[in-house]
C-alpha cells in the first residue's frame, strides 16, 4: 500500500535539496504541493511511501529518480499570451524600434514550460512583420529555455489539446497558428514552430555562451526563489542583455530591492525594465 504522508524530517531534507538543485524556495507548510506532485512517480518508481521517495531522491547515484523529481516541482501551468500586456508592448513599442535592425534581432524566453509563451512571442512577432514588411532585415531569433527536459520535449513536439488551446488563444489565432496534430491534438504550424529553438537551461548556473539579447521575458519566474538567488539571476540576464534592450517580468514581480541595473518603464498597461 502506498504511503503519501511526508514526515517533518523528510520534507526539510527535500526543501534543502530542491533549493540547492534548481533554487525554488518552499515555504514551511507546503508539504501538500509535494505530495501532488510526487505522489505519481511512487508507482513509476516502485516505492512504497512518500518519505522513502524522498529518502532515495537524496541519493546521487538515483540521477533519472532525481531528475523526474525536478521536472514534477518545476513543471508550471501556463497559458497563451499570458496577461496580454507584455505582448502587445511587443508589438506596439519594443518592436517598432527594432523593426530596421540590421543584426539579428534576438529574443530569449527564461522559462518556456510547455512551450506557451515562446511561442506566443513567435506569433505576436509574425503578426508584426505582417502590418510592417521588411522589417528586421537581421532575421528573428526566439530561444526557449527550461530546467525541465521533459517539457523541453513537450515544445519541440508543439502539440496542444483543447484545454491548453482554451487559455488565452483567440479563435482566430487558433486557425491561423494551428493545424491538425496526433491523437485529436493541434499542432503548431511549421512557420511559427520554426521561428523557436528551446535548450536546456538552470537559471542558477552560467548563460553567458548563449550571448546577447534583446529582449528577456522571465516571466513568474522569480516568485520561486529567495531574495539572494533573485538578484543573482537578474544580475546575470543584465549581463545577456545589449545595451539599452528590455526585460518582461510577471505581473506580480518586481525589481525594488534586487537590482538597479535596470530603469522601470510604466506603460500603461504594464511595466518594462530597460537595461540601464
Amino acid at each position: 500500500m502506498l504511503t503519501k504522508q511526508l514526515d517533518d524530517k523528510s520534507y526539510h531534507q527535500f526543501r534543502i535539496f530542491l533549493e540547492q538543485q534548481c533554487g525554488i524556495v518552499l515555504g514551511e507548510s507546503k508539504q501538500y504541493l509535494v505530495k501532488s506532485r510526487l505522489a505519481p512517480l511512487m508507482a513509476k518508481f516502485d516505492v512504497a511511501s512518500l518519505s522513502d521517495l524522498v529518502a532515495q531522491t537524496l541519493n546521487p547515484v538515483k540521477r533519472q529518480l532525481r531528475a523526474s523529481v525536478i521536472d514534477a516541482m518545476t513543471t508550471n501551468e501556463t497559458l497563451w499570451f499570458r496577461d496580454d500586456y507584455p505582448f502587445e508592448l511587443l508589438k506596439k513599442k519594443i518592436l517598432p524600434e527594432f523593426k530596421g535592425q540590421q543584426t539579428q534581432l534576438k529574443i530569449w524566453s527564461a522559462a518556456s514550460s510547455s512551450g506557451q509563451e515562446p511561442y506566443s512571442i513567435a506569433m505576436a512577432v509574425y503578426e508584426f512583420q505582417q502590418n510592417n514588411p521588411g522589417a528586421f532585415p537581421g532575421g528573428v531569433q526566439i530561444i526557449g529555455t527550461d530546467i525541465s527536459n521533459t517539457m523541453l520535449e513537450h515544445c519541440k513536439y508543439a502539440h496542444y489539446d483543447n484545454l491548453a488551446l482554451s487559455r488565452g488563444l483567440s479563435l482566430e489565432r487558433k486557425k491561423q497558428f494551428f493545424e491538425a496534430g496526433d491523437n485529436g491534438m493541434l499542432k503548431v504550424k511549421d512557420f511559427i514552430k520554426n521561428m523557436v529553438s528551446f535548450r536546456q537551461i538552470n537559471l542558477l548556473n552560467s548563460y553567458s555562451l548563449m550571448g546577447r539579447f534583446d529582449l528577456v521575458f522571465c516571466r513568474n519566474v522569480l516568485i520561486y526563489f529567495s531574495p539572494e538567488l533573485k538578484s543573482k539571476i537578474i544580475s546575470q540576464i543584465h549581463s545577456t542583455l545589449n545595451k539599452d534592450r528590455y526585460l518582461f517580468l510577471g505581473a506580480s514581480e518586481s525589481l525594488s530591492g534586487i537590482s538597479q541595473d535596470f530603469n522601470m518603464i510604466r506603460c500603461n498597461p504594464g511595466i518594462v525594465y530597460q537595461k540601464k
